[in-house]
């Protein structure tokens, strides 16, 4: 890669792909500068990027600089990766992180090389919508694979498959058609969509056209198939996405054919992993290192013990401060609401039994941290073959948390390890030393849940429960509260300018 001079325009490019879109002071231009990887050598004029003269250099390490081509070409995820090592924002030395990060850099560097062919502008894409395109496909039956084969990342539990994607996703250009989207909120899209279209004579190819008219690049995070009617239609929809050149890039706790395993009809599924497999490459991150429990504990916010309810009561009162909490109800989709029965200030109290024992999934709990960023949660129990539905909704609760960053306080009956001590897959439980005692065998055996899917997920739920209760996870949440804080303001001060005849000047 060529290094040294780069223009104001090139770096208002490489600024315009961290998706901003508002003006900054000379100050807060050189801190974007900063964070993008560039040292400002001329510290000229460049107040709201008016007759700006300066130059930036960025420093990128030997091997990063290798494996990038061109000037324009110059970023992606590997030079972000080195960038942020270098300055101390992840731990150095994973080797298999690095192996992953060359792929996603093949990856990156074919997508630029081929942006064209693979219709990524989304200013130059055909704008014909998801029925127009069903109704042309009617009439004028083709397929039109993409020349780039996507990515399959799959490996245990925190090793960073999810930090590796976005950094992935965050380096591409701004006006390219793509999307970075959680698998359950996928899904959950694809059927509301899906109940939209109900009186097309072929709903799911009007989805698919719908889906790839928005994003041809589509990257999934945490992709796991528990449930059958989703197994039921990812086989066609996915064909026709691939037919309408669809890239994927996935992430997975899973190898492609350990999806959805031992599950319900999945004869009917394996279609789908031949699909996968044809059109992702599948690439492994065989770390042994969960960097989520590399945090600093903090044992705030997770109290153990039944006795421990008066405490989680004070903690939630502390955060919603002077506001009453009252009873609420929050959209969820398909005109459905869910009952929230205490809430103020962006904080909900619920008993367990009132998210997890009742037939709630993804989508009300999505819908829950649209309207509330923190949920203290009371009562989790140790889950067993007698509550495993309860586990199964747990897990996804979780997982929606995690997601959406937001703050989980909780009162249970004990460790995340313990809370699934009896839950175990098929393997696991051949392999348990058999009882000397026959009594003793069935008091310690009779609540024993053999499950693979819940045995295999839940260690990543343990390991993000983990995670959340740790320093450094408690202050990126605070960090986004007081972001998201200073942007409604800027937004709404926008908003009286506008209103008294003012403007602001966009980049």
């Amino acid at each position: 890669m060529r290094r040294g001079v780069r223009s104001f325009r090139q770096f208002r490019y490489a600024f315009q792909r961290q998706e901003c879109n508002y003006s900054f002071s000379l100050g807060k231009c050189q801190k974007v500068l900063i964070d993008t990887g560039y040292r400002v050598t001329d510290n000229a004029d460049i107040d709201k990027f008016s007759c700006p003269k300066f130059i930036a250099s960025r420093t990128l390490t030997t091997d990063a600089a290798r494996v990038s081509n061109g000037d324009v070409n110059g970023g992606g995820p590997l030079v972000e990766y080195e960038r942020r090592i270098a300055a101390g924002e992840l731990v150095d030395g994973d080797s298999c992180q690095v192996g992953t990060l060359r792929e996603l850099q093949r990856l990156y560097d074919e997508l630029v090389e081929s942006a064209d062919a693979c219709k990524l502008d989304r200013y130059t894409a055909s704008d014909k919508s998801g029925r127009s395109r069903w109704l042309w496909s009617r009439l004028m039956p083709q397929s039109s694979y993409s020349p780039i084969k996507g990515l399959y990342l799959y490996g245990g539990v925190g090793t960073g498959k999810t930090m590796l994607m976005d950094l992935f996703f965050n380096q591409l250009p701004v006006n390219w058609r793509k999307k970075r989207i959680h698998f359950h909120d996928f899904m959950l899209n694809v059927h509301s969509r899906l109940q939209k279209h109900k009186g097309v004579a072929d709903p799911l190819e009007v989805v698919a056209g719908e889906i790839s008219d928005e994003a041809i690049l589509l990257c999934l995070d945490e992709f796991m198939v528990t449930d059958v009617a989703d197994a039921l239609i990812l086989n066609r929809l996915f064909r026709q996405l691939f037919n309408n050149g669809v890239i994927l890039v996935v992430t997975s706790n899973r190898a492609p054919d350990n999806l959805y395993e031992r599950g319900l009809q999945r004869d009917l599924f394996l279609p789908f992993i031949a699909t996968l497999k044809e059109r992702c490459v599948a690439h492994e991150i065989g770390s042994a290192v969960d960097y989520r429990k590399m945090t600093s504990a903090q044992h705030g916010f997770y109290f153990v013990g039944k006795e421990s309810s008066s405490l989680l009561k004070q903690k939630f009162q502390q955060l919603i401060g002077e506001e009453k909490a009252c009873p609420q109800e929050v959209e969820v989709v398909m005109g459905r609401t869910l009952q929230v029965p205490l809430g103020a200030n962006g904080c909900a109290y619920f008993p367990f039994e009132e998210l997890c024992d009742k037939p709630l999934g993804a989508a009300d709990y999505f819908g829950l941290f649209n309207n509330f960023h923190t949920l203290a949660l009371e009562g989790v129990p140790i889950f067993g073959l007698h509550n495993r539905t309860a586990a199964y909704r747990f897990v996804t609760l979780v997982d929606v948390i995690y997601e959406n960053r937001a703050i989980l306080l909780c009162t249970a009956e004990g460790s995340p390890l313990e809370l699934f001590d009896r839950i175990v897959t098929i393997a696991d439980a051949q392999q348990m030393a058999p009882r000397t005692s026959t009594r003793s065998r069935k008091n310690d055996d009779s609540d024993l849940c053999v499950d693979n899917e819940l045995g295999f997920t839940k260690d990543r739920t343990i390991s993000r429960l983990t995670e959340m209760n740790s320093k450094e996870y408690l202050e990126q949440h605070a960090a986004m509260l007081a972001e998201k804080q200073l942007s409604e303001e800027a937004s709404n001060a926008n908003a009286v300018q506008a209103s008294v005849g003012g403007g602001s000047m966009f980049i």
